[in-house]
């Protein structure tokens, strides 16, 4: 299996991949071609353990990795490190309507399952590609990627980890599970700004020459946990493989069957997985975009014109509060027949002009795989409360987005196909939202107060990563600006 990126024409193995992180033309790696799970084989699936069905995908994705290596990564990555002997449970919560739970892991978000992964897989590719070297991976989050990441790399031998948020621009759950994280090679900040900021300001410090020949006098290089990592994109496939592979077996999908998959998504990355796994063979009708109230991604999908001139809206699903997807360029480069000239214009369009418009023919297949919806913050809480009222299911915010935008779609379609929806957070990190959604009255003013008794009222359990923040010191109280990112890197890595 080679890469190459979105930009240009490379011939790459995975573990380069994995350890660049991005391409030194500012391109995210894609595969050359996708690999195809035959009838077969998925059937032979539908008898394996989530782990054993992780190996099998990540073998088609990884191949200069040996059996035994990736055998190692994953039960390193999900053994004892979420609640349950799969991490990625299927449940059916309505006729034809199954959540695919993504956050049973330590932090409590869908990161977790290739944030655990993620870690591993690097530093087997380093000392494939960078034997000695110190790995310095930059983060910029929207909430759960960086604790996730924190969580992953801390304490791990030949890493230090770098995060940057936007300060108001988490909940204060997310922001006290980062800024509490211990460790030795970890450090978190917060940046005056949102989250396209951190993110660009990462994108820049990547693509600085004097900060890369700096890392180089010293022996460290950059690579990157955030999903524009490949490493971060191929574990993530793995569990709409899974998802398939439960329904299959549990009967809720009739041979020959096709299911729509549902994703709350702001950086398009675990929508990506999804169609990548279609690429892969499994029967995955239609792919359900869903947006909060920054709805660029909606109106892309709908008009082919992507402009993120618009006003940046905090929102209490704050993990798709994004006017920049990158991994909306590996789709790009996708439905331009893997054409990289096409997405180098593109994405100079959009850096000179904050804008583009995509091709008819580019339109043409991308509203023929996806459909996207949106839904402000009334119509969230409005859907946790339906859903907990009528199904005592009880889901965060982001989740209840996609509930909502799945049921815009089967209004507008009548597509009744058994779907699944990627739930990825546990309601409890967005108390302050849910609680109010599911019962009336003022809200207790301190947010472990609240933990306490949206578990009275709905009769579920905090999660105990959550609970156990209570007693945890704040160890990162750092914000900077965006031009002062570079600064902070420097002081951190000496």
């Amino acid at each position: 299996m080679k890469y190459t990126s979105t930009r240009s024409f490379q011939d790459i193995e995975s573990a380069q991949a994995i350890t660049q992180g991005i391409a030194g033309d500012g391109g995210l790696f894609v595969p050359r071609e996708f690999p195809r799970l035959s009838g077969g084989r998925l059937e032979q699936m539908q008898a394996m353990n989530y782990k054993d069905r992780a190996v099998e995908v990540l073998s088609m994705y990884l191949t200069d990795f040996s059996e035994a290596e990736l055998r190692r990564c994953v039960e390193g990555a999900y053994t004892g490190t979420f609640d349950g002997e799969n991490p990625a449970p299927l449940k059916e919560v309505a006729p034809g309507m199954h959540f695919l739970e993504l956050w049973h892991g330590p932090t409590c978000a869908f990161k977790d399952m290739a944030l655990q992964l993620l870690p591993r897989l690097l530093t087997v590719s380093a000392s494939k590609t960078a034997p000695g070297r110190t790995m310095v991976i930059l983060v910029a989050t929207s909430g759960d990627t960086g604790k996730a990441a924190l969580d992953g790399f801390a304490g791990v031998e030949g890493t230090r980890i770098i995060v940057f948020y936007p300060r108001n621009g988490v909940s204060p759950m997310q922001e006290l599970q980062m800024t509490t994280q211990k460790g030795d090679n970890v450090a978190v900040c917060a940046i005056r700004g949102n989250f396209d900021d951190a993110q660009n300001g990462v994108k820049e410090i990547f693509a600085d020459d004097s900060m890369k020949a700096w890392l180089d006098s010293a022996g460290m290089e950059f690579s990157s946990a955030n999903s524009i990592n490949f490493g971060r994109l191929v574990p993530q496939i793995v569990y709409y493989v899974s998802a398939f592979c439960d329904l299959r077996k549990s009967g809720k999908l009739a041979e020959g069957g096709c299911f729509n998959v549902v994703v709350p998504t702001g950086n398009f990355g675990n929508i990506l997985a999804a169609e990548y796994a279609r690429r892969m063979g499994i029967p995955i009708g239609r792919l359900i975009c869903a947006s909060n109230r920054n709805n660029v991604l909606t109106d892309f999908i709908r008009t082919g014109v992507y402009d993120r001139n618009r006003p940046f809206h905090t929102t209490s699903s704050p993990s798709m509060d994004i006017l920049i997807s990158s991994n909306l360029e590996r789709m790009l480069y996708h439905v331009y027949g893997n054409d990289p000239e096409a997405v180098r214009g593109l994405m100079k369009e959009l850096k000179e002009k904050g804008r583009y418009e995509i091709s008819p023919e580019a339109r043409h297949r991308l509203q023929s795989e996806f459909f996207g919806g949106f839904c402000d913050d009334r119509a969230t809480e409005e859907t946790i409360g339906a859903l907990f009222r009528e199904h005592h299911y009880l889901c965060d915010t982001h989740t209840a987005v996609a509930v909502n935008v799945y049921r815009q779609y089967t209004e507008q379609t009548g597509d009744r196909t058994p779907c699944v929806i990627a739930s990825t957070a546990s309601p409890y990190k967005f108390a302050a939202s849910v609680l109010p959604a599911v019962c009336g009255g003022p809200l207790p003013e301190d947010g472990f107060a609240m933990l306490e008794k949206l578990s009275e009222v709905t009769g579920t359990a905090v999660p105990a990563p959550l609970a156990n923040l209570k007693n945890c010191r704040v160890l990162h109280n750092a914000c900077v600006s965006r031009e002062e990112m570079g600064d902070f890197i420097r002081g951190f890595l000496g």
